[in-house]
């Protein structure tokens, strides 16, 4: 079986590493172009052109996904062309290209969470369950008929990191075998449902934006998980961005009358939403270090009070 592999993140790294290791043939790697490093001019590959250059695997890092790059591909043969996390949208010659089927990895349970930030938006919703689905791709987002689909239980203490790790290990447990069953025709791609279609948007730095004065604690913390590592909480305050590095549940029974007042208890640092209370354990001033809420109490006493 000769595979075309087309990915940029982590986990798309960490499945094509795993094919390799298992002897599949990959036959070329597609992947975002490299990105000007956080440290200066220089630039740096995505982790799967990584992957692929330790491995002497071909990298193809189109900027336009026509002309001489349709030119080189076209030289390829190949049997399946299997897409994880590529982070753009392909267009239809690529698709139709392989032999036997042009293949997606989605982290959802199609028709669930169709879109660009799927692991988030389940924890967002305080889903219970999500998992990884495997489709035979079309022109459309995210709506071709899915092979096989896995299931992974989310728990409350799972973050978009954690569950992000847990879902490329699955996918990773799985991949041979639904593989080869796609290749010997053993699984019939079933149309997904229309009736249940849900779609998510893509994350910016402004998602991670708390507003205390109306918004429920628990969408709060599930915000928190959702958004960790990137682009992370915060909120607003006396024209500072204050970033949120730790969240708790406030177990005190404290009377707070406005939403989005702040309140130092215990040297626990309590805002009040709409709903309820939350404490923000752990924080950060622009240009300074994280501190505690103990720190804070000590410090900033007088920035929050209301």
């Amino acid at each position: 079986m000769k595979i075309l592999y087309a990915g940029s993140s982590f986990s798309s790294s960490e499945i094509l590493r795993a094919l390799i290791t298992s002897g599949f043939n990959i036959t070329g790697v597609i992947s975002q172009p490299d990105k000007r490093s956080k440290r200066g001019s220089l630039t740096a590959p995505s982790f799967v052109s990584a992957e692929a250059l330790k491995n002497n695997i071909s990298i193809y890092r189109p900027s336009n996904l026509g002309g001489e790059f349709q030119k080189e591909i076209s030289k390829l043969t190949y049997d399946i062309l299997l897409v994880v996390a590529y982070g753009k949208i392909l267009p239809e010659w690529l698709i139709n290209s392989p032999k036997i089927s042009p293949l997606n990895i989605h982290f959802s349970l199609l028709p669930k969470y169709r879109g660009a930030s799927p692991i988030q938006s389940a924890i967002l919703n305080n889903e219970k369950i999500t998992g990884i689905s495997i489709m035979k791709m079309t022109t459309g987002l995210d709506e071709g008929p899915v092979y096989i689909s896995h299931n992974q239980e989310i728990f409350q203490t799972d973050n978009r990191k954690s569950l992000e790790d847990k879902l490329t290990s699955l996918c990773i447990k799985n991949i041979n075998r639904d593989l080869e069953k796609i290749l010997n025709n053993q699984l019939e791609p079933i149309n997904q449902d229309i009736d249940n279609i849900s779609y998510c948007s893509k994350i910016n730095k402004s998602s991670g934006c708390v507003h205390f004065i109306n918004e429920k604690a628990e969408d709060i913390f599930n915000k928190f998980r959702a958004y960790f590592g990137w682009p992370g909480l915060y909120f607003e305050r006396n024209n500072l961005k204050i970033k949120i590095h730790g969240i708790a549940k406030n177990p005190h029974d404290i009377d707070m009358k406005e939403n989005g007042d702040f309140y130092f208890y215990n040297n626990e640092l309590i805002v009040k939403t709409i709903d309820g209370t939350i404490v923000i354990t752990h924080l950060q001033f622009p240009g300074k270090g994280i501190i505690t809420s103990k720190d804070a109490a000590n410090s900033y006493s007088e920035f929050f009070k209301n």
